[in-house]
């Protein structure tokens, strides 16, 4: 089935709400088969940059991270996701909505944020199968 223009201006609705621009690099970690490739594209669209992988040799603005359980240790995970991460960036993990396979309960995110020194802003339904939970690094305290 292809998608319509319906659907990909949909998709870039879907990408805007992650707060991504024009111009913006985006990194992908945790990439498989069962991915929302929509998303993916309209991301691509929306940003007018190709998602990059961990192999990308220079800082990007947002970081989506795809996660299901049993993919491992969260929070090595997205301390590993802070390394190219730029000031003021976004980790956006995304997971299988409840009642699909890998499905990652909000609580395990929200315990395994603050661990690796980010603090949770928001949950969206990021695509028809996953959901997304943007992630943060504190702001710096005042002085």
């Amino acid at each position: 089935m292809s998608a319509t223009a319906g659907d990909t201006a949909g998709g870039q609705v879907a990408a805007a709400r992650l707060g991504l621009k024009s111009g913006q690099v985006v990194q992908e970690i945790g990439w498989d088969d069962d991915c929302d490739e929509d998303l993916r594209r309209s991301i691509e669209a929306l940003t007018g940059t190709p998602l990059v992988d961990t192999e990308h040799d220079d800082v990007v603005d947002a970081v989506l991270l795809w996660w299901r359980d049993g993919d491992g240790d969260l929070v090595d995970a997205l301390v590993d996701a802070l390394i190219s991460l730029t000031g003021g960036g976004a980790v956006w993990v995304l997971t299988p909505k409840a009642g699909r396979d890998g499905h990652v309960e909000p609580s395990d995110i929200g315990d395994a944020a603050p661990v690796a020194g980010l603090n949770q802003t928001s949950s969206i339904s990021a695509a028809r199968e996953w959901s997304g939970t943007r992630l943060v690094s504190p702001k710096s305290g005042r002085r």
